[in-house]
């Protein structure tokens, strides 16, 4: 890569993070926008609409998600450093693949975590499932954002950029005093061995070991939100505990219950 292309990839950070772009987001686009000007000689004011058009149109991409991701990170490129709305230009969107999220069973999950006995990997996962977590808002989860008096959780910057709150149940409080007078974390409720922060991958790490090779730690948020949902919360309450912005997102959540299902009359 040549200078250039350096200082426009540093420009280009510095643009997201004015615009306050999650630190993850960044990330991401950065990744794709170095991927694409790794291809050309020149910098990226030199680069034509219709080259941009060509790349992206003969990249093979691996997924419908890494082409959304390819396309997104260079239109932004263009916005933030050259100045240029490539929206006005004929950049098509391949159509999204539906899949239905996977989900774990609730007595399974339950007997497992009951099971742990690491007192900081089981507060960590029961913690997520209890109200459906991202892993990335229970590894940016601060003390202080923890209200016992309120029984609430505050999720501030998750996904887009949001705060919500959610509820804190007397069990989770129960256990999170346990793990915080043996571990006493500082500032972050979870912290790493050498870190005030403990990891994504680490978190992922712990699902695998407790709950099996196939799992992975996004799979609580569904099982939670399933769970709810079987359990008769309205859907407009869970809507609100994922922190999601359309009702549709959450509507998925209909097609994997299993006790919705069951109660359908079917012909035969």
């Amino acid at each position: 890569m040549n200078i250039k292309s350096k200082s426009t990839l540093e420009k280009f950070e510095k643009n997201l993070r004015f615009k306050n772009y999650a630190d993850n987001s960044i990330k991401i686009y950065l990744h794709y926008a170095k991927q694409f000007l790794i291809n050309f000689s020149e910098d990226v004011y030199h680069i034509s609409q219709k080259n941009t058009i060509d790349f992206l149109n003969n990249k093979k991409y691996d997924s419908v998600s890494q082409q959304n991701q390819y396309i997104s990170s260079i239109k932004l490129l263009f916005k933030y450093v050259v100045n240029v709305n490539l929206d006005n230009i004929n950049i098509e969107r391949p159509r999204k693949e539906k899949h239905l999220p996977q989900v774990i069973d609730k007595d399974f999950l339950l007997e497992k975590i009951n099971n742990i006995q690491n007192l900081k990997h089981r507060a960590i996962i029961s913690l997520a499932y209890s109200v459906g977590l991202r892993v990335s808002e229970v590894i940016n989860l601060k003390i202080s954002d923890i209200d016992s008096k309120r029984m609430i959780i505050s999720i501030k910057q998750a996904k887009g950029n949001k705060d919500r709150i959610v509820p804190l149940s007397k069990n989770i409080l129960l256990l999170l005093r346990e793990y915080f007078k043996i571990y006493k974390p500082k500032e972050y409720l979870f912290n790493g061995q050498s870190t005030l922060q403990y990891s994504s991958t680490s978190c992922n790490q712990i699902v695998k070991k407790y709950l099996g090779h196939d799992y992975h730690f996004h799979l609580l948020r569904h099982s939670c939100f399933t769970s709810l949902l079987e359990c008769g919360t309205d859907l407009r309450i869970i809507q609100k505990l994922a922190g999601h912005s359309s009702s549709k997102t959450t509507e998925i959540y209909t097609h994997v219950s299993t006790n919705i299902l069951s109660k359908i009359n079917l012909p035969l």
